[in-house]
């Protein structure tokens, strides 16, 4: 006969060794039939000792089989007394269970792992194959009945364990972005708070939040706000699991005017004091498409039309740089790839034909509205405006250590040159700059650093619902990026501008997680 003898899932670290994903030695406990002497014993002594009725128990007891498990994910405390009762029959064996020592942090990125220890979501799933370990096993010699035949030894196959991984994240960035998003979560009585922080040189994922998170511990446990959602209880739990920074794609309204300005920038269709006029809309064939200032910013430089996030203003540079070429920017930015993250369930953009694109399509395109990418891909491409024009790819695992060897084995992941010119990388960063310092984005000022950014108000489908997606896209420092955040709130009550509510939200993580790279 068989017995399997559990391996250890491997840990999973943050960035500085702290345990993310650990282990807790249980215990299962099964039950072999031609074995039992005393059924009744056994099944009073199973259902005290496992809080199982009697009923239940007698089933499994009495079933013919060469084992029957009782429960598993037993502790080892209570598992010791039912060893120690001395009952022939019944076995006790190792085993192990996920533990997540922080709860709710990080869980929308860690994912979780089953009963069986196999990884269901997130890094847990993505690399089970690393983090999974070789079961061992106990083989023992019976007759023909099942029987164990006396003094024939038993043979051990000893477990291997799973690889340890190494996350990019760090664990006290991560405390910071939560504290910070659940601060306006609470404040604006919000539907969602997401928010992720990257490396924009080398795509390093330092932070990713997604408010509400749930508790690790007890993944199938719906927290509050999502008992409401979904109509069968799969549907909630999908929904409470679900990591909408990878998963869901949106309009994302005014931060994608980085991306027209970029292409624009390219192709010499704009110059920064080029001037413009600016009364409250433009007229775009029979559509009058409004500015969010309805009385207008009257005349303005390019600039000036960026710190003031004028619609009519990127209206006008899209039609000058027109849809093929905008779409050749689009696709050197990465917007139509899924951007390679290593979390499982990414979504892709959704986008326009060349052949759909009428004056009012290009019109709406420009300022961020009638085409939807992920909060990700808005992240890979700002990063490739601002890096010099290296198209990065977004990721957590590091370095694997193998649990037999102790290697330690690095990923590696593509970065794509030449996505745009250092010049316009330049000019980008300094009209980023200058959105914080004196536009829009002046509340996602700090102290002491130079920061870029740029404010977005989306308003939801169907359009006038009522329902908006505030943002604040930031990095620092502006000179050289080294930090590049993006601050998402889905349906926020009350005052509901990105530049008024999403960019304090960055400030915040920024006052934080600034001094704290600066000291590692």
């Amino acid at each position: 006969r068989e017995r399997t003898i559990k391996a250890a899932r491997g840990k999973i670290y943050d960035r500085n060794g702290i345990v993310l994903a650990d282990n807790q030695a249980v215990c299962s406990v099964s039950v072999i039939y031609y074995q039992i002497k005393e059924p009744q014993k056994v099944i009073k002594l199973l259902s005290q000792k496992l809080a199982l009725s009697e009923e239940e128990v007698k089933k499994k007891v009495e079933k013919v089989s060469s084992r029957e498990k009782i429960k598993s994910n037993v502790p080892k405390s209570v598992a010791d007394e039912i060893r120690e009762a001395g009952l022939d029959g019944v076995k006790v064996d190792e085993d192990y269970k996920r533990y997540y020592p922080f709860g709710t942090l990080a869980s929308k990125v860690l994912g979780f792992a089953g009963a069986d220890n196999q990884g269901i979501l997130g890094i847990e799933s993505r690399y089970d194959d690393v983090l999974k370990g070789t079961d061992g096993k106990i083989l023992t010699l019976t007759d023909y009945q099942g029987i164990e035949i006396e003094n024939a030894a038993e043979t051990r196959v000893e477990p291997v364990n799973g690889n340890d991984l190494y996350l990019s994240a760090d664990y006290n960035v991560q405390c910071y972005v939560q504290q910070a998003a659940k601060k306006v979560l609470k404040a604006k009585k919000a539907k969602r708070v997401s928010a992720i922080l990257m490396n924009p040189q080398n795509g390093e994922i330092y932070a990713l939040v997604s408010l509400p998170e749930y508790d690790l511990n007890e993944p199938f446990t719906l927290i509050e706000e999502y008992k409401e959602q979904g109509k069968t209880q799969n549907d909630k739990l999908n929904n409470m699991w679900r990591n909408p920074v990878i998963s869901d794609s949106y309009e994302p309204g005014s931060t994608f005017k980085i991306v027209t300005a970029t292409a624009a920038l390219e192709e010499k269709k704009v110059t920064l004091q080029d001037s413009f006029f600016c009364s409250g809309f433009k007229l775009v064939e029979d559509r009058k498409i409004r500015c969010h200032k309805t009385q207008g910013h009257g005349a303005e430089t390019f600039q000036q039309g960026f710190m003031n996030s004028c619609n009519p203003v990127f209206m006008e540079i899209g039609a000058r740089v027109g849809a093929k070429d905008m779409l050749k920017y689009y696709q050197k930015l990465g917007l139509y790839e899924r951007t390679g993250v290593d979390l499982p369930g990414e979504a892709n953009s959704i986008m326009h034909k060349l052949s759909k694109i009428g004056a009012v399509e290009l019109a709406t395109m420009s300022f961020g509205q009638s085409i939807q990418i992920t909060p990700l891909q808005l992240l890979r491409a700002v990063s490739a405006g601002i890096n010099g024009g290296k198209l990065v790819t977004p990721h957590l695992a590091m370095e694997k250590k193998d649990s037999i060897t102790k290697e330690i084995i690095q990923y590696e992941y593509p970065i794509k040159p030449g996505a745009v010119s250092e010049e316009t990388s330049q000019t980008l960063r300094e009209l980023l700059e200058a959105v914080v310092a004196e536009g829009t984005g002046k509340n996602g000022q700090v102290e002491g650093y130079r920061v870029g950014g740029k404010t977005a108000t989306s308003e939801k489908l169907p359009r006038r619902s009522g329902k908006y997606i505030s943002s604040f896209l930031g990095f620092a420092p502006a000179d050289s990026p080294k930090i590049l955040g993006l601050v998402l709130i889905d349906e926020p009550q009350g005052v509901y501008y990105g530049g008024v509510i999403a960019a304090p939200v960055m400030a915040e993580i920024f006052q934080n997680v600034l001094p704290y790279l600066d000291n590692l």
